[in-house]
């Protein structure tokens, strides 16, 4: 066994390495970037090595500084994580001419799986079910369009080298095509170094399934069941689970031995994930179509490692180092149900736009790091486990990946393992920049989750004027009231007491309120410890000091996470889901309240602004120019993706203040219309 490895990545992929790598005795070494300096995986580390600026191109994608590394510590083998180096044959190959072993698949696996185009004649060839469509190579856009237009729309292109969501167009018109083609290549070419281009016909109602491979250098290969990750945006996962409610034991079987063989035709071995579009349409589940397949460690492989047991980074250790499997295909079984949820630095209430910054306050539900041991490695602490390699204090860059944190939960049945989402989700305190937290809770609510029904559309079938935030019920409102008025009877109480005070005598607290939310008014009333919303007795149980930011409350029996946040007139809420506008006023001031001026914001129609920080790639207009509503007007790249901005309403460009290239600030005017 390695005395020392090489975690080639950063984030919490570096942390899970190097916590996996620590109970198998073996030391580690960390390499970072100007940006990580600070960051957790660089502390937990026993050595780190500093390897260039923040640009990933300038530092994490440079194989020679990663091998340089290697040689100053004596570390013997590399673990590549996911994203950049990891499917790199370059890489893999380069190392090996220098003794060093890649904790990964054989090159030639990953030359003949990592490029899509070739992937799915080898596929194909091997007889295994390919989705329809044009796997050679394209001149440029008006090839593209008769491609498209001989496929039959919809089609998707995608960057061949592509993956994590990126380089990729769902195109549903010849439009489509032109609009989309130019920067599927750019995408491709910026993130992964090749600007190929495929095209494909899209599945009806499809449903993302992989199968979890596992392999030895002795030719023993298993499956691990499947993860279901249909819920996605922009083709980025955001939800993952184990196992899927869609497939059955016939299908797993099925789906599995086929997986296994194709792994076999390129000799794999170490952890490789083959992904399976499922048409939905299908009740059979017997329309599956081989997709890709990633030579790597996935993001999701957490829920795998739930319901298995199967530590899928220490498997990896021990295959490179040359030992056998320590299970066959009989001993993987299914124990219960796990779901993870991205959390990104993106805003669900202003169209999921990219969000950099400062972690002002980051205060997971529960511990990430903790090592409990192997068992609680797995399944975390009572069935909830934090996958995280940031801190408070510490900056979200727009340098890398926009994930935070895996928020992974395990239960007996799906229901349970959604229900400890929805409850770890109330408790995950994120300030400083824009999260998703909300919008992944309020999935975890859906009707149309829970009862499985789950397609790659179900966003944007769900949600088509974007995220509002999650519905509440009467019921919970009538609860938040009750917590808001306990909020304001303890800073009353706390105000009173302050000393100098021009009163001759210090108030009590109001014992009504009048709680407005969202617009409904409830009165509250709190007499000693008895509690009534609109006349009706509640049971509340909760501390609060002044303060606070998150408050856990038992409410009728049911505890309830509250993150609070004080405004000029009241609080804002959030749980379940959903951020609550709530104005607090003693009962016999409440009625003047009518009277006050509702302020009106400026009508910001005329001027394009940049939603995030980021580059702008391209402007396709120039002053005098009339353009219409909807027409895109400016691309703007943030966090490795492009966004295209359109124009609100009909009008004539007045004045140009940006150009093409420049880095732009969040609300930054990149035009203004006459």
């Amino acid at each position: 066994m390695f005395k020392k490895i090489l975690i080639a990545n950063r984030g919490e992929i570096a942390c899970r390495v190097i916590k996996t790598a620590r109970r198998m005795g073996i030391q580690t070494v960390a390499v970072y970037s100007d940006a990580d300096a600070r960051a957790p995986f660089v502390q937990m580390a026993d050595e780190a090595v500093h390897i260039g600026p923040a640009p990933a191109a300038q530092s994490y994608l440079i194989a020679d500084k990663i091998i340089q590394a290697c040689k100053q510590t004596g570390a013997e083998a590399v673990h590549p994580g996911y994203g950049f180096l990891s499917e790199r044959t370059s890489f893999a190959e380069a190392l090996a001419a220098e003794g060093i072993e890649f904790i990964g698949p054989p090159v030639g696996a990953i030359a003949a799986m990592g490029d899509k185009i070739e992937s799915k004649k080898l596929a194909k060839q091997a007889g295994v079910n390919v989705v329809p469509g044009f796997v050679g190579e394209i001149e440029d856009t008006e090839h593209a369009v008769r491609i498209s237009n001989e496929i039959g729309y919809p089609v998707m292109m995608k960057a061949s080298a592509g993956g994590g969501g990126k380089g990729m167009r769902l195109a549903y018109s010849e439009q489509d095509v032109r609009e989309g083609f130019e920067s599927v290549k750019r995408e491709g070419l910026n993130s992964f170094g090749d600007d190929r281009v495929f095209i494909e016909k899209f599945i009806l109602n499809p449903r993302h399934i992989e199968i979890q491979i596992l392999g030895d250098k002795h030719g023993n290969i298993l499956y691990l069941n499947e993860r279901e990750c249909s819920i996605q945006r922009r083709h980025q996962k955001v939800v993952e689970e184990a196992p899927s409610p869609f497939v059955t034991e016939k299908m797993r079987k099925a789906m599995g031995e086929q997986c296994v063989a194709l792994s076999r035709a390129v000799g794999y071995y170490s952890a490789g994930t083959v992904e399976l579009i499922v048409s939905g349409a299908d009740p059979t589940g017997e329309s599956f179509y081989f997709l890709e397949m990633n030579t790597r460690l996935q993001v999701e492989h957490p829920v795998t490692e739930a319901i298995t047991g199967v530590d899928l980074v220490k498997q990896m250790i021990r295959v490179a180092a040359g030992e056998k499997l320590e299970m066959t295909q009989a001993d993987v079984k299914i124990d219960g149900w796990a779901i993870e949820n991205r959390v990104y630095a993106e805003d669900p209430y202003r169209g999921f736009l990219p969000s950099t910054g400062r972690l002002v306050r980051y205060n997971p539900p529960v511990d990430g790091w903790t090592d409990d041991g192997e068992a609680n490695g797995r399944r975390g602490i009572e069935g909830i486990r934090v996958d995280d390699g940031v801190y408070e204090g510490g900056e979200v860059s727009m340098f890398y990946d926009p994930m935070i944190a895996k928020l992974i939960t395990w239960g007996q049945t799906r229901d349970e393992a959604a229900d400890k989402q929805v409850a770890a989700l109330d408790l995950f305190e994120i300030e400083g920049l824009g999260h998703n937290i909300d919008f992944v809770s309020a999935i975890m609510q859906h009707p149309r989750f829970r009862s499985g029904e789950l397609t790659t559309g179900f966003i944007a079938e769900e949600y088509p004027e974007g995220f509002h935030g999650a519905p509440a019920s009467e019921e919970l409102k009538g609860k938040l009231a009750a917590v808001a008025a306990f909020v304001a009877t303890a800073r009353a109480d706390r105000a009173r007491r302050v000393d100098g005070q021009l009163a001759p005598r210090r108030l009590m607290p109001p014992s009504e309120w009048t709680v407005t939310i969202d617009k409904a008014p409830y009165d509250v009333v709190i007499d000693d410890e008895d509690v009534t919303v609109n006349g009706a007795s509640v049971e509340l149980a909760m501390e609060y000091t002044p303060g606070d930011r998150l408050i856990e409350a038992e409410i009728d029996g049911e505890v309830i996470g509250i993150r609070v946040a004080p405004t000029r007139t009241g609080l804002k809420m959030t749980t379940r889901g959903a951020i609550h506008d709530v104005q607090i006023l003693p009962s016999r001031v409440a009625s003047l309240a009518k009277h006050m001026i509702e302020k009106i914001p400026p009508d910001l129609s005329k001027f394009l602004i940049c939603p995030m920080p980021g580059l702008l790639v391209a402007l396709h207009v120039g002053e005098g120019d009339k353009v219409e509503a909807g027409q895109p007007l400016a691309v703007v790249e943030a966090m490795k993706m492009e966004n295209i901005l359109r124009a609100e309403k009909s009008g004539v460009v007045k004045a140009v203040n940006a150009k093409a290239g420049e880095s732009l600030a969040v609300d930054a005017v990149i035009l203004e219309m006459e």
